[in-house]
């Protein structure tokens, strides 16, 4: 059975350091607030954190979150863990300690004693580079740790770009179909990860949230807007090469749109919540409402 680690998917550390404000914008603080709600009665966090990478999402809800916390972070790049093993949490909202520790592994093939005792089990940007197979190992795995878990940063699929031109839908659904690849035997979920996620934890009973956590860039973002736009431009013409020409033109274009400030990009992603018992809330066909 094939499974994540069979085809390397590498994320360098400073892609992650160029997004990690915009994912601290988008991230849902309506979810944050109910998960702090849920651990406020706990004395001490323990915190699994899934696809860990640098350890941005810590960062960034440790000091929304009671204290003290330990996040268990796991990850298959040594290279990212040795970046989040040295750049801490800061305190937890009650300015109390915050430790991590580092877990080399691959999260499909966690255990449910890997999470035994998890007071909750986080990932971020993760879920669209998954297969169905194994969002249910990994949901399975989640339920039995009988804790909420928040799925954060799942894109869904919608961009919007201002000004708008004709060739931005036609490249937005070539990069969704990239996204939906077969790749080493494994067929990702892409867009879809997000309903696919809320629907299994409903099926073993969760009580589901969902909150959209758009990217909303500006030319605050040049660096980062730069880098995405040559990545999903890139995406799309290696799906539909035929959208080659067109898109070396537009690509052009668009950079000088950037250069002049005058590029506004919108990139769709949903926060997915599941507490333990309760029924489904927040999917209207297949989307998430709001």
């Amino acid at each position: 059975m094939s499974d994540v680690s069979d085809v390397e998917v590498r994320v360098s550390v400073s892609w992650l350091r160029l997004r990690e404000e915009a994912d601290a914008a988008a991230r849902s603080r309506v979810l944050v607030r109910e998960v702090a709600e849920a651990l406020s009665h706990n004395r001490t966090q323990v915190i699994h954190d899934l696809g860990a990478g640098s350890g941005s999402l810590g960062r960034w809800i440790a000091p929304r979150l009671p204290g003290p916390q330990h996040w268990v972070l796991h990850d298959r790049d040594e290279d990212l863990l040795w970046v989040a093993r040295h750049d801490v949490p800061p305190d937890s909202r009650d300015e109390l300690p915050v430790t991590v520790e580092a877990r080399r592994d691959d999260l499909t093939r966690l255990s449910p004693d890997d999470v035994a005792g998890a007071s909750l089990i986080t990932a971020s940007a993760l879920l669209d580079m998954l297969t169905a197979d194994e969002l249910e190992r990994v949901v399975r795995t989640c339920v039995s740790a009988d804790c909420p878990t928040l799925f954060s940063l799942t894109v869904l699929g919608h961009v919007e770009l201002s000004p708008p031109h004709p060739l931005d839908d036609e490249l937005g659904d070539a990069f969704n179909d990239h996204q939906r690849r077969t790749v080493g035997g494994r067929t990702l979920l892409g867009p879809d990860a997000g309903a696919a996620a809320s629907g299994l934890f409903a099926g073993f009973g969760s009580r589901v949230l969902v909150e959209r956590s758009p990217w909303e860039l500006d030319a605050h973002h040049g660096p980062l807007i730069g880098q995405w736009l040559t990545g999903w431009v890139g995406a799309a013409v290696e799906q539909r090469p035929e959208l080659r020409r067109e898109a070396d033109a537009y690509l052009a274009m668009r950079r000088v749109e950037l250069a002049e400030g005058r590029l506004r990009v919108r990139v769709d992603h949903v926060d997915v919540l599941a507490l333990p018992g309760g029924e489904r809330a927040g999917w209207t066909h297949g989307a998430p409402s709001g």
